[in-house]
């Protein structure tokens, strides 16, 4: 670990996989501990604050969307002085592995979540999954689950195309179906986009007793990303952890979106998609009056021309 720095604002771009590994490894080491977990994880926690952050997260996600290559549990334990617990993995795996449920049937049975005040579960996607599954390791924990699947069992969610991969992957043993592991949780927050029609099947599947259901359409896919850019994550996971997340707080947070482009992007994409046209054109507007965009400077040009054309001409 580099010397004098607080593990949580330490830069780890640049460094290859192994290296960052290592430097993890030194963290961990120094400031709690580092855990290998067979060839596809690996567990860093770092101790400070009472309250525990559990972080799922994937080294290509980690290296991709962090301008320090730090993982976002680091990122939002930092900002709450909190301790955190990252599990990572090398890709997306679900954290389907034997070795897995081993570490957090042993976190259990050593006591090691009754030494906080609270535990705080959080994932996005395939990690989202996973924060919910393990939750049911520390009974009385919060989960705040963004676009989370609820299983790849085949013969529950048969539907479901996009990871055709996992499919010989056991959904059924421990640990396994995600919905039902939240039953021990003192609350859940399901994060999802109802215009992303399978992402949002998923969603249904977690609609039970002490789940909310939190809508954020257009944000479906790289949702994390999104959230974070828009600089409302930290507040969502504070809030969530404090019984504070509602719908109203959630409106509030959400409405940042206004001021987010790709956001203005993806809505322009899915009017123009619709043939919504004077939809588009004033989302397009939009987009021009506040972010600039050359492109949609020439697109909203055009589309005033269209819109001001003659329909045809009189027949002769």
């Amino acid at each position: 670990m580099q010397d004098g720095l607080e593990p949580y604002s330490l830069s780890l771009s640049d460094l290859s996989s192994a290296d960052w590994l290592e430097e993890m490894q030194d963290i961990g080491t120094t400031c709690g501990f580092f855990e290998p977990l067979g060839k596809r994880h690996n567990a860093v926690f770092v101790e400070k604050g009472d309250t525990l952050l559990v972080s799922f997260e994937s080294l290509p996600a980690i290296q991709s969307q962090s301008e320090d290559a730090r993982p976002i549990g680091f990122d939002l334990a930092r900002d709450n002085n909190w301790s955190c617990l990252s599990v990572i993995c090398n890709r997306d795996t679900w954290f389907r592995d034997p070795l897995i449920y081993g570490f957090f049937d042993q976190l259990t049975d050593d006591g090691f979540f009754d030494d906080f005040d609270h535990v705080v579960f959080y994932g996005a996607g395939p990690c989202g999954y996973a924060a919910c599954a393990f939750s049911v390791a520390a009974p009385g924990a919060t989960v705040i689950a963004l676009e989370p699947q609820a299983t790849l069992d085949p013969r529950v969610t048969e539907w479901d195309d996009r990871f055709v991969h996992m499919r010989r992957t056991d959904f059924t043993d421990r640990y396994g179906y995600a919905p039902d592991m939240l039953e021990a949780a003192k609350s859940a927050y399901v994060i999802y986009d109802p215009s992303d029609r399978l992402g949002a099947m998923h969603a249904a599947l977690f609609a039970r007793a002490g789940v909310t259901r939190f809508r954020a359409r257009h944000l479906g896919g790289g949702m994390q990303a999104h959230l974070t850019q828009m600089e409302v994550l930290n507040s969502l996971v504070t809030q969530a952890s404090a019984g504070r997340l509602d719908t109203r707080a959630f409106a509030k947070l959400y409405r940042k979106r206004r001021s987010h482009a790709l956001y203005s992007k993806k809505l322009f994409s899915v009017l123009e998609a619709q043939q919504r046209a004077a939809f588009a054109e004033a989302v397009c507007a939009y987009i021009v009056d506040n972010f600039g965009a050359p492109r949609y400077r020439r697109k909203l040009k055009t589309m005033r021309q269209n819109r001001n054309s003659p329909v045809g001409t009189a027949a002769g």
